[in-house]
This record gives C-alpha cells, sequence and structure tokens, in this order.
C-alpha cells in the first residue's frame, strides 16, 4: 500500500492532482476542497490509499491521515465504492461523517450527490459501530484545507461545483449565499465554502 505521497505538485485539476516523487508524476484522485489546498510547483504531502482493480490501479490522496482511514472504512458499506466515498468526504468532514452516522441523520446523508435514501441507510446502520463518535463540535470548517489567496477562491468554489455536475448559475448563486462575511479576506478557505455550498445545493 503507498500511504502518503510527498513531492512538487506538476498539475491541479478539480478532482485531481499530480505529484512528482522520485522523477516520476504520480495521479492522485482528491476531493476538489484538497486538490483546492495545492499549489502548482509547491510541495504537498497526501496521505493516501491504493485501490486495486483487476484493470486498474487507482491511488486516492487525502490531506489527513483521518480522511484517508474513513475514506476505507466508508467503502466497507455494501454498494459503496472509491467514487461515492470520495463524494462523501466532499461534503462531509469525517467528524461530521460521525455525528450524521451516530444520529442516523439521513438528510445529511443524503445531501452527498449519489447517495440516496437506502444508502443512506447502510451507512447509518454499517458504520455505527465501526467509525465512533465526533471528537467535538462539529464546524462547517470541515477537513480545514490551506488557506488560499482571495482573488481566486470564488472561481475555484464555482468551477469545482459545475465540475461536479450543477449548472453554472446555480453554482453562482450557492456560492454567492455562503460567501463568508469578508469575501476579499486573505483567510477565506476554499474547502469550506466549497462544503457549504455543497450542502446548499443538495438540499433542493
Amino acid at each position: 500500500m503507498i500511504a502518503s505521497v510527498s513531492g512538487p505538485v506538476e498539475h491541479v485539476g478539480l478532482d485531481r492532482v499530480v505529484v512528482s516523487v522520485g522523477g516520476v508524476g504520480m495521479l492522485v484522485h482528491t476531493t476538489p476542497a484538497t486538490a483546492a489546498g495545492c499549489r502548482l510547483g509547491a510541495d504537498a504531502s497526501l496521505a493516501t490509499t491504493l485501490v486495486v482493480r483487476e484493470d486498474s490501479l487507482t491511488l486516492f490522496g487525502f490531506g489527513s491521515p483521518e480522511e484517508r482511514d474513513m475514506f476505507d472504512t466508508l467503502q466497507t458499506v455494501t454498494g459503496v465504492g472509491p467514487r461515492l466515498a470520495l463524494a462523501l468526504l466532499a461534503v462531509l468532514s469525517p467528524d461530521e461523517l460521525r455525528r450524521a452516522v451516530s444520529q442516523a441523520d439521513l438528510v445529511a446523508l443524503t445531501k452527498v450527490p449519489g447517495v440516496g435514501k437506502k444508502v443512506a441507510e447502510r451507512l447509518a446502520l454499517e458504520l455505527r459501530d465501526k467509525i465512533g463518535m465526533p471528537s467535538g463540535p462539529v464546524s462547517a470548517a470541515g477537513s480545514g484545507a490551506p488557506s488560499v489567496a482571495a482573488s481566486p477562491w470564488r472561481e475555484q468554489v464555482t468551477e469545482a461545483l459545475t465540475g461536479l455536475g450543477w449548472p453554472v448559475k446555480a453554482a453562482g448563486d450557492a456560492v454567492d449565499k455562503v460567501a463568508p462575511a469578508d469575501p476579499d479576506g486573505a483567510d477565506v478557505e476554499v474547502a469550506t465554502v466549497l462544503r457549504d455550498a455543497l450542502r446548499l445545493l443538495g438540499g433542493r
């Protein structure tokens, strides 16, 4: 198992990055928030897990070992594969998932694209004794991805939402509604705004 990768970032996409490791470009699939926290040319360190299939080897990367471990645990649920597990972590942080599972909060779980009522029920049932309780009060900050400069954050969030399938207008409206009080501040976090926008859109 490839537990982590570290090195200069060669490419940043909507939901993937390429990290140079020993001269080899490693394609790592991530949540939009994790990808947004990476900077082209800067060093990145991601906790990773390798998903092996008969016809493919796919590397998934996360901002913390906790997210990686939750990703692995989510896939133990019947009907949850790596793509759906990644979608769950794109919308809900590990602690938010623990809260939703412990309280059987199907509304929160079904806000994730691809998660219907039956899958949400299985998540609540099968994970209850596997992931424990939230470690503390759950905030909207999610995984706490690195802060980004003020100028590109709105474009990054809108691009991430449209890339996940929402129309440009709906994505823009959602970003406007969840924008921080000081949208030009240097401490705007793409991960925070993206998660809030996904929750808003998922509730429609």
